[in-house]
């Protein structure tokens, strides 16, 4: 102990065995049934309605294009983060996570800045009120996700993980690895399959 703060936590479970890891699995099973259920939504609707459904202009890859490769960037981040503390390098492991944080935040700034760009608005059109629906609960899980970072960031500084005890970075690297997979469906959905002509 130095002081009354411990050098790692003296607690917790050791590995992928802990509630804390199954609890993160149930999370994220129900979560990717909503975002299953929404995306369905937009599918059936997009199918249903042909061309017609799309706004006017087609979708831009301008910013989306290298928001996804910012947000795929992350997840490397943190999995070599997550790497470094397993192997008891926990220089590593700020780096990668303090750069995933970096990218997160900039991911989300840049989705904002789309938002506004759009001619479009959640009221204005069934198009739009999936978008901003879909987007919005999406954007609000890296915002989440940030926070989870943040934590086990300060947490790592403060020597609280190690080689043997991590179980709160797995469960925090399991969490944004599923938002970044969500991101893809995201992308594949709003970006890309418009210019694949499904629904036309």
């Amino acid at each position: 102990m130095s002081g009354l703060i411990p050098e790692r936590i003296p607690y917790g479970s050791v590995g992928k065995t802990g509630v804390g890891w199954w609890g993160m699995m149930t999370l994220v099973v129900t979560e990717a049934c909503l975002f299953g259920y929404l995306l369905f939504s937009y599918a059936f609707t997009f199918i249903q309605s042909g061309p017609s459904f799309l706004p006017s202009k087609p979708p831009s890859l301008h910013l989306a294009g290298p928001n996804t490769v910012l947000l795929l960037l992350s997840s490397v981040a943190v999995w070599w983060g997550e790497r470094g503390i397993k192997r008891g390098r926990r220089g590593q492991f700020l780096l990668g996570v303090g750069i995933a944080i970096a990218l997160g935040v900039i991911f989300v700034l840049i989705q904002m800045k789309e938002w506004r760009s759009k001619e479009f608005t959640i009221s204005s059109s069934a198009y739009g009120s999936h978008y901003f629906t879909i987007t919005g609960f999406h954007m609000a899980h890296v915002v989440l996700g940030l926070v989870g970072l943040i934590a086990i960031l300060l947490w790592g500084w403060r020597g609280y993980f190690g080689p043997e005890r991590h179980t709160g970075v797995l469960v925090t690297s399991l969490y944004w690895h599923f938002v970044d997979v969500v991101w893809l469906t995201v992308f594949c959905a709003f970006y890309l399959a418009p210019y694949l002509g499904v629904g036309g």
